[in-house]
């Protein structure tokens, strides 16, 4: 790749990231496209020689998160020991990456943003995604066998999708303590009690992530308890998250 070439790469990567952030920040409708060149540090006409409008430049963003997320998915199911783990750790890392990826961000801020039509849906890719691991986990046998798997697909959507409105006036909602939480709620319902030991709420192939969640009590029924006190006391709900 040429000198030149390199550089038109690497301004376009730089407006999409900068536009991911004005997204997210201003939503489609009060974005600018001068604010988008500005904090790309490139001049307006740059931004039209890579796009010709912003409609162009949202639905390149949303196509970079959607290439992130299908990433640390397959990533995940490649490497997965078991499909329940492997779904756990997943909604660990979108969280993760809600609060920190600005591309991902911003991708699903536009996702959601009812002033303009996508030609993505961010969160039927994910749903799918999610379906395809219920299903397997159902074929180890690793969910009760009355479990409803469209129920339990549907509920671990919304509550991310919850998690992601919720966590962007709050990042304690977007914490590994958070989706732990939900785990702790849900697995006892999802799977037999001789199975739970084997499965760890706080993800198990999340960098970093819930290692203080792990360290209180050795299982999820353990885990589950110490937290159900908390949940009853007062105040808002992101708060009792950060006091835990």
């Amino acid at each position: 790749m040429s000198t030149k070439q390199e550089r038109a790469v690497r301004t376009r990567c730089a407006l999409i990231h900068a536009a991911a952030l004005v997204f997210d920040q201003a939503g489609y409708a009060q974005a600018k496209l001068d604010s988008i060149s500005r904090s790309a540090g490139v001049s307006r006409g740059a931004l039209f020689f890579h796009f010709a409008n912003k409609e162009a430049v949202a639905s390149a963003v949303e196509d970079e998160a959607s290439a992130v997320l299908r990433t640390v998915t397959a990533n995940v199911y490649r490497t997965r020991e078991s499909a329940m783990q492997a779904l756990i750790d997943s909604t660990h890392l979108l969280a993760r990456l809600l609060n920190a990826d600005v591309l991902v961000r911003g991708g699903y801020r536009l996702n959601r943003d009812n002033s303009r039509p996508s030609s993505r849906n961010l969160h039927l890719e994910w749903q799918a995604f999610v379906g395809r691991l219920l299903d397997e986990a159902a074929a180890e046998q690793t969910l009760l066998p009355t479990a409803p798997r469209g129920d339990i697909r549907d509920a671990v959507v919304a509550a991310m999708t919850g998690f992601q409105v919720l966590g962007g006036d709050d990042p304690a909602w977007l914490s590994s303590r958070a989706v732990t939480r939900f785990w702790c709620l849900l697995l006892p319902r999802l799977v037999s009690a001789d199975l739970l030991p084997g499965l760890a709420p706080e993800g198990v192939r999340v960098p970093g992530a819930g290692a203080a969640d792990a360290a209180s009590v050795p299982d999820i029924a353990g885990r589950c308890q110490g937290r159900r006190s908390t949940a009853s006391g007062h105040g808002p709900a992101a708060a009792r998250l950060r006091e835990s």
